[in-house]
């Protein structure tokens, strides 16, 4: 059974063992290689059976939108990087043996060749300076706030006109409702998002809870990173 299957008990066990001791599949680090292997796959592996699958599928996963900028051949074939036999070779940098087996992900006479160690070096160097000259972006969560006025008499559009007064870096306020408590009480729902290094939200609460004239108390009702 050939390895383009990974569908399989057998297929995915032999991956998983390969990638146990790396983090790509050629080199060191994300290249057309991976990109090829990631494609052969129909989704995400089961991370209880195949740990080491699933770790590096993952990891691929996020330079998702970067694959056609990663160094490599993407014309080739996932056989290419694949092999038809069951086995793995115990040493990562054996040879094939005489029956025309190849390792894992294929065979080393190409790295050994000086002119295709340098053209992968290179392009791995060219690689890593434009994602390190890409700003990382900023963790955001989004959250929905929930204040409660202290009685049905509370001015709920200060209330709010207060809430939004507040202006932090890396804090934007969205849409709001207003959801009945009872006894004639709403109190007001609030969705905002905030950039984590920036804003911390139990000083976010505690600012808006010093309106004491219309603030009872708040409460966070549901938060997601974005």
């Amino acid at each position: 059974m050939g390895f383009t299957d990974f569908t399989s008990d057998a297929g995915l066990t032999i991956a998983n063992n390969f990638l146990a001791t790396r983090s790509y599949i050629v080199g060191y680090g994300p290249s057309q290689a991976d990109v090829v292997t990631f494609k052969a796959f129909t989704g995400a592996p089961d991370a209880e059976k195949y740990p080491h699958v699933a770790r590096w599928y993952k990891h691929i996963a996020s330079y998702e939108s970067e694959f056609s900028t990663l160094p490599g051949d993407p014309s080739k074939p996932y056989t290419a990087y694949g092999p038809e036999s069951t086995e793995l070779p115990s040493n990562p940098k054996e040879k094939a043996g005489d029956d025309d087996d190849l390792d894992l992900f294929g065979s080393d006479e190409e790295e050994e060749d000086p002119e295709v160690v340098k053209e992968r070096e290179a392009r791995l160097a060219e690689y890593k300076k434009k994602k390190e000259g890409k700003p990382k972006e900023a963790a955001k969560s989004l959250v929905t706030l929930e204040v409660k006025p202290w009685d049905d008499e509370t001015n709920l559009e200060e209330m709010e006109a207060n809430v939004r007064a507040i202006e932090k870096d890396g804090l934007v306020w969205g849409a709001s409702k207003l959801v009945a408590v009872g006894y004639g009480i709403k109190k007001l729902q609030i969705n905002l998002v905030v950039e984590d290094e920036k804003v911390s939200l139990d000083e976010l609460q505690q600012q808006i809870e010093e309106d004491e004239d219309h603030v009872q108390s708040t409460d966070i009702a549901a938060m997601q990173k974005l």
